[in-house]
């Protein structure tokens, strides 16, 4: 891939913290992490949330508020990921097991109020979804269906009744209050997502500062390996060092873009977003080959939008950067088990270049997925070939 020059570029990073959960309804265009999405048109809500490999519910991972102002239909925009839960849907290179949907509106919209929205609990509370249709009482999607005997709790379908009903709905059939064990534990925590512009030094800065001594390569090569085979590559309790002797090795072959990844990633450390619309995104390697297919709506090309990068928890250090991308979000929730679901290299988001009002309201876009074991770099190559 080559070089592009975006210095004069600006781009934004993103970061998870903590904020009171009102602040994270829809009537202030949030942009966050887990939870149940904060849905932008309240009426139109996508009923096909379920993954195409599985056909179970995908979860809520997270939107992220990406208005174009300069576009009448865009004033309001957001990009909403859905992620099955089942490991055994996690395909190599593949991008099955997950869901993206673009949703924009007018300044002028039935929901919301054309000023800014005033930053206070009680500012127009009932611009919710819920007050326009029925909702899945453990995911927030679309309620198609209902508990046959209390009617008052709806559900997207039989898989989220049945978890909801073991978890002790049979209970308190009589009221209509979920089951407070299962919504916190089939859902993510949930997180305010905020940006920033990305602080950005030189490629001469960056290369002087990733020369680093040597160490013992292949002991640290063979670690990595057993990371992999342990769905835990991108963790490694120990030298905060070994991820830059790995990347002296790959910029010895050649790959420039897996310096490049590991570099611009580290000038912001702990953030799980970088979001650059028209731009490239960081490639962890140059043998990526994205085909990128056309918007179906209008037939417009799709351009990178944002991808996810590196969280770093205080007890967690990278081994190599790009084997954990969003996956490295969940480590940060701690669900051990939606991580071995969803272990990946890098995942880049694509949307449509004109972001067109054509077709549903809620868009499915376009996601690529480059796992970490299969590129084709001096580490992959030596893991493919059983030679560490």
């Amino acid at each position: 891939m080559a070089v592009n020059n975006k210095q004069d570029r600006i781009v934004d990073v993103g970061y998870i913290n903590s904020c009171d959960e009102w602040r994270l309804e829809s009537r202030f265009f949030p942009s966050k992490v887990g939870g149940k999405p904060a849905w932008l048109d309240l009426k139109h809500i996508p009923d096909n949330l379920k993954c195409n490999e599985c056909g179970k519910p995908c979860v809520f991972l997270c939107q992220v508020y990406a208005p174009i102002e300069d576009v009448e239909s865009c004033f309001h925009r957001t990009i909403f990921i859905f992620v099955c839960r089942d490991p055994v849907c996690c395909k190599e290179n593949s991008s099955v097991n997950f869901k993206v949907f673009r949703c924009q509106l007018k300044r002028r919209n039935n929901y919301f109020s054309f000023n800014p929205p005033i930053e206070k609990a009680t500012w127009q509370p009932d611009v919710r979804a819920e007050h326009f249709l029925k909702l899945c009482a453990v995911c927030g999607a679309r309620g198609q269906s209902h508990c046959g005997k209390c009617r008052k709790v709806n559900y997207c379908g039989r898989e989220h009744q049945t978890l909801d009903w073991k978890a002790g709905h049979r209970n308190i059939c009589a009221s209509d209050k979920v089951s407070d064990g299962v919504v916190p534990r089939w859902l993510l925590p949930e997180f305010e997502l905020t940006t920033q512009p990305e602080d950005y030094e030189s490629e001469d800065s960056e290369d002087n500062e990733s020369n680093t001594s040597e160490e013992d390569e292949e002991t640290q090569l063979r670690e990595y390996k057993r990371l992999v085979q342990e769905n835990k590559a991108g963790t490694f309790h120990g030298d905060a060092s070994v991820d830059e002797h790995l990347l002296n090795m790959a910029g010895n072959e050649g790959d420039d873009d897996f310096l490049r990844y590991n570099s611009r990633m580290k000038q912001n450390p702990g953030h799980v977003l970088r979001y650059d619309r028209g731009g490239e995104p960081l490639w962890v390697s140059g043998a990526h080959a994205a085909e990128v297919p056309s918007c179906p709506n209008c037939g417009a090309p799709r351009v990178f939008e944002f991808q996810a990068s590196d969280l770093l928890t205080e007890d967690l250090t990278s081994i190599v950067t790009y084997s954990q991308v969003l996956s490295t979000l969940l480590n940060h929730l701690c669900l051990d088990t939606v991580e071995k679901s969803i272990d990946w290299g890098t995942l880049l988001v694509y949307t449509c270049e004109d972001s067109c009002d054509e077709g549903p309201i809620y868009k499915e876009e376009f996601v690529y997925k480059q796992d970490i074991s299969t590129v084709p770099s001096p580490v992959g190559s030596a893991l493919q070939a059983g030679e560490l």
